[in-house]
């Protein structure tokens, strides 16, 4: 399904309309400090420890010198202290825990739609508070890049509550929508890119509705950062129930389509087009080489980052990129 048939509006998107400027009624601090009563002292009973599964550091220091072991990965060889102690050395590394963790934020007009009570921007909202916090009171810097009609500002990497609470207002409160031809996630890739200079952790979250194209730049800021890409969906984005005849809008252009949902075959290549668009991106993703957290409207964020610290920690690589695929049924 393209970002064209997003269903918009009788009886799609009941109590998910934006304020006029984008705004959620409650005030950043207002909604931290809920977050932090709820989300946040559940996932401090949970993890268990399992902090350093979530965030890995993207460093490394050195740490002492051995003689080389039986198994030992040659490339940790130091061949200068070889070469003068004719033995075989092998470095030791340590860690670095320092983290700079970066926020992509698509806000495009897509983002406002859910089908229920909660939106997609809301949940968005809630997983970057909740992330941004666990990072910045273990004294880690959290930065972010906010996408609307383009790549409309950029904060620049802090610690600190008040760091939160600035990425949070920010994102609630940034310009109306002005109709556009669509979202282009290469834009926001591509000064990702050039902004964010040190190896840090990323996260693109998004709806992934765009233009083609976007799984280039991904690659390219893979070599770099650890890139974790957040998708955000609707489960009516993937199928249609029968509740006669509709209006469909484009989030982002305005323009309306009216529809009979209660003919079978029309719900049918809804259905299809839906699956087609999941492959596309499931083949994106892979080829872009980056590990995926999916969270739907409907979604517990607990059990989400539960799942997130759960994959991390079986996948395992040191210093690498870890598999956050969450399944929902029978889509990968």
């Amino acid at each position: 399904m393209s970002k064209q048939t997003s269903p918009g509006e009788r009886g799609f998107a009941p109590g998910s309309a934006p304020t006029a400027n984008g705004a959620r009624p409650a005030a950043a601090e207002q909604v931290l400090r809920r977050l932090e009563w709820t989300v946040l002292r559940r996932l401090d009973g949970l993890l268990q420890g399992d902090y350093r599964t979530l965030f890995r550091g993207v460093g490394l220091d050195l740490a002492d010198l051995r003689e080389y072991q039986h198994h030992d990965d040659v490339r940790y060889i130091d061949w200068n202290v070889t070469a003068r102690l004719q033995t075989p050395y092998v470095r030791e590394y340590t860690e670095s825990r320092e983290i700079a963790a970066w926020m992509l934020l698509d806000l495009s007009a897509s983002i406002d739609f859910g089908s229920g009570r909660t939106s997609k921007h809301d949940v968005a909202h809630d997983f970057v508070a909740v992330l941004a916090r666990l990072l910045t009171r273990h004294g880690n810097r959290v930065g972010a890049l906010y996408y609307g009609d383009g790549v409309e500002s950029m904060l620049p990497a802090r610690s600190g509550r008040m760091q939160v609470l600035q990425l949070l207002h920010r994102m609630s409160n940034r310009p109306a929508h002005r109709p556009t031809r669509g979202t282009d996630l290469r834009e926001l890739l591509r000064t990702a890119a050039q902004t964010i200079r040190k190896r840090s952790l990323v996260f693109v979250v998004s709806d992934f509705f765009s233009t083609p194209g976007w799984a280039a730049p991904l690659a390219q800021l893979v070599h770099r950062h650890e890139v974790i890409a957040v998708r955000l969906y609707d489960p009516l984005e993937h199928r249609l129930p029968d509740l006669g005849l509709v209006t469909m809008q484009d989030a982002e252009t305005g323009e309306q389509m009216f529809v009979d949902t209660h003919d079978l075959a029309f719900r049918r290549r809804f259905a299809q087009a839906a699956e087609r668009r999941e492959k596309a991106l499931r083949e994106a993703f892979a080829a872009a080489g980056v590990d995926v957290l999916e969270l739907s409207t409907d979604d517990d964020l607990v059990d989400a980052l539960l799942r997130f610290a759960d994959l991390r920690k079986r996948r395992g690589r040191f210093g690498e990129a870890s598999a956050l695929v969450a399944t929902r049924g029978a889509t990968p």
